[in-house]
């Protein structure tokens, strides 16, 4: 397992791949675990890609993901990337996506186990009365990729 710990606007970013580069995990404010080693040069294009994202230039991301989870979760997960930039869907909506409309619970826990903060746009789902609800990275967060991709939105 590699790290790189990428500075963001919302703080420092742990980002772990596996040792074929495909990225495992982005989280905020996380330490490295300590079977892990430091290798910013595998990494660089992943930190490049948040850059771009933080700065305004880039609404999707184009990077290897290999993130560990049961097939409902990764069924969630993959249900994210297809929220589009910009956009907010519920759990509810995401659960009726999946064919499972009683499901919103369950979507909700699958989407508070991601763990690929901000590339897997899990801070795009919100209450099915538009509140903010938990985000893994903290509130506060959310608030602050939301309120950048609606900034961003109204560039392109």
């Amino acid at each position: 397992m590699i790290y790189h710990i990428a500075e963001t606007p919302l703080g420092p970013a742990l980002l772990l791949a596996d040792d074929d580069g495909a990225l495992t995990s982005i989280a905020f404010d996380a330490d490295p675990p300590p079977d892990a080693r430091p290798a910013p040069d595998a990494l660089a294009e992943a930190a490049r890609q948040l850059a771009e994202y933080f700065s305004g230039g880039r609404t999707a991301f184009d990077l290897p993901l290999r993130p560990a989870g049961t097939p409902f979760q990764r069924a969630v997960w993959a249900e994210l990337l297809r929220i589009p930039h910009g956009e907010t869907r519920s759990y509810g909506e995401l659960a009726r996506a999946l064919g499972q409309p009683g499901g919103a619970q369950a979507v909700g826990a699958a989407n508070g186990q991601n763990p690929l903060a901000v590339v897997v746009p899990c801070h795009r789902v919100i209450g099915a009365d538009g509140s903010l609800t938990g985000y893994a990275g903290g509130l506060h967060r959310k608030r602050a990729l939301l309120a950048l991709e609606s900034r961003q939105r109204e560039l392109f």
